[in-house]
């Protein structure tokens, strides 16, 4: 029994210093990432939190839980409220992460992407955001193919919200209420006989598009030509940019369009994450 027990015993110390070196293998600081996990359960509260609450989400004990709250709070990034002395987020917290808001640069941060997307779909990529004046999709960046046969637009061109896979992205993520009215101020302009002028088409095609996660331009602003597309979006989870895949029928055929969608939906989620966004 003794033999086993300090066998045991060996076995535990063993196992906490394969611990520590993982730890330290991965250049993390110990209460660093503590304090900082911390400070990512206070946020998901949205609001305020007890101690014990933390503690438990962190699988600390509530006095080691207590003194990384200290130490942030001294620093600003979190403080105690109310009678309870709950914890929430403090002012510091907010103008650390403010700064990250202030750097970001869209077309800087997404054109690398749009090109990695271009080389791998072999089709033209493009950036669209929305203009609320005339609710239309712009075109602000744009990776063309190496195709002699190929979709060119130019930058700040304007595609109509109904008839292109930008602006169904766009629409996609309206509510109903919303969508009825823009639909009814804009109208539905048929540009080619596969364009979608029925509202209640439209409509339909919205709700697909909500469920596959990509817009599809069936060459429904200009013949010949297909295009697939969802929205990147904010830290507010709005829809604030649109990014496309667009080429001609000959190459986007049927069996290619849902392999082009799982890339452009892929893009999207990269871009948004690395833009601060929450949708995705």
């Amino acid at each position: 029994m003794v033999t086993s027990s300090a066998t045991a015993a060996k076995r535990t110390k063993k196992g906490k210093g394969t611990t520590a070196s993982a730890s330290t293998a991965t250049g993390q600081v110990q209460s660093l990432t503590r304090g900082l996990k911390l400070l990512e359960y206070i946020a998901e509260a949205q609001g305020s939190v007890a101690l014990t609450d933390l503690a438990q989400q962190a699988g600390l004990p509530n006095s080691t839980t207590h003194r990384l709250l200290t130490t942030m709070q001294q620093q600003g990034f979190v403080r105690q409220v109310g009678d309870l002395g709950l914890w929430t987020i403090g002012s510091h917290a907010f103008v650390v992460g403010s700064s990250f808001l202030q750097s970001r640069n869209l077309l800087a941060m997404v054109h690398p992407m749009l090109r990695r997307l271009m080389e791998e779909s072999g089709e033209t990529v493009n950036l669209a955001v929305l203009d609320h004046s005339d609710y239309q999709a712009i075109i602000i960046d744009q990776v063309q193919c190496n195709a002699l046969m190929r979709m060119s637009a130019p930058i700040g061109g304007k595609l109509p919200m109904h008839a292109s896979g930008a602006g169904k992205a766009f629409l996609s993520t309206l509510p109903e209420e919303r969508l009825v009215k823009l639909l009814h101020k804009i109208g539905l302009h048929s540009y080619t006989p596969m364009t979608r002028s029925s509202p209640a088409n439209l409509k339909q095609e919205l709700a697909e598009t909500r469920k596959r996660g990509y817009a599809f331009d069936d060459e429904e602003h200009a013949l010949g030509l297909r295009c697939v597309a969802t929205c990147i979006y904010d830290e507010h989870n709005d829809a604030y940019a649109a990014i496309s895949i667009s080429g001609p029928v000959s190459r986007i055929t049927d069996d290619r369009v849902t392999e082009l969608g799982a890339l452009v939906i892929h893009a999207a989620k990269e871009i948004t994450q690395a833009y601060g966004g929450g949708k995705h």
